[in-house]
């Protein structure tokens, strides 16, 4: 099996990643994984395109020919049966690039110059996904510009045991991936700056099992003390 390296971007923090002795918090030691010399997420060069799946409804105007113009569904691998032309792989294909091929296809032996417009009937909004430890992870539409603690707000906040110094952004530049280290909680102290989120980024927020531990011992030591316990600070690294 070959892997694309990639890179992980430990950026705008200063991160302890030691922890306590029983809790590996090691980063980038896989040997697919290239530890990259960056201060901070490349931002992508063009945001993906949209183009043509199966199963989509598409209006074609074709001006001045109201015979060719209509309501089209692609099938299950993008196809449209179009008049004139039959079969179209259309699938994969920006609107504008589908267009261009029927006009092709039209042009001298059914129209001198064909003008073509095509435009799919629902076009699906720009999304990121958030994960791990916050309320309410799931899919969530990009509002025009979003920042991280934006993007981790809009998931209903950090969660009960989120770690705040292991927060990752997954991002897809030129076809290379890169994952980004953040520390959630000097963000919001106004420490280091808060990055841009992009459409297709992936937001992970990692899971504190310190907390979970000092959890655990109170449920269990809580009921039979009679004094304050003090736990130590340590356990919740």
């Amino acid at each position: 099996m070959i892997f694309k390296k990639m890179p992980f971007l430990a950026a705008l923090a200063a991160l302890a990643l030691g922890g306590c002795a029983s809790t590996d918090r090691t980063y980038g030691a896989a040997p697919e994984v290239e530890v990259a010399d960056l201060t901070s997420l490349p931002e992508p060069e063009v945001i993906e395109f949209y183009t043509l799946g199966p199963q989509e409804k598409v209006e074609i105007a074709v001006i001045g020919a109201e015979s060719l113009s209509g309501t089209f569904l692609t099938d299950r691998n993008g196809n449209i049966d179009y008049p004139l032309l039959g079969v179209v792989a259309v699938g994969g294909l920006s609107p504008d690039e589908a267009a261009r091929m029927i006009a092709d296809g039209l042009r001298g032996r059914y129209l001198r110059d064909p003008q073509v417009r095509l435009i799919p009937a629902e076009l699906p909004g720009s999304t990121i996904s958030v994960g791990g430890q916050v309320n309410r992870p799931g899919t969530y539409e990009v509002p025009g510009k979003l920042t991280l603690l934006r993007a981790v707000n809009q998931a209903g906040g950090l969660g009960e045991y989120a770690k705040d110094d292991d927060v990752l952004i997954m991002r897809t530049v030129n076809g290379q991936s890169y994952i980004g280290l953040y520390n959630i909680g000097a963000i919001q102290r106004g420490n280091y700056a808060d990055p841009a989120v992009y459409p297709n980024d992936v937001v992970m927020v990692g899971d504190s099992p310190g907390r979970r531990r000092i959890d655990r011992i109170i449920d269990t030591v809580a009921p039979v003390l009679s004094t304050t316990a003090i736990i130590l600070n340590v356990l919740t690294r």
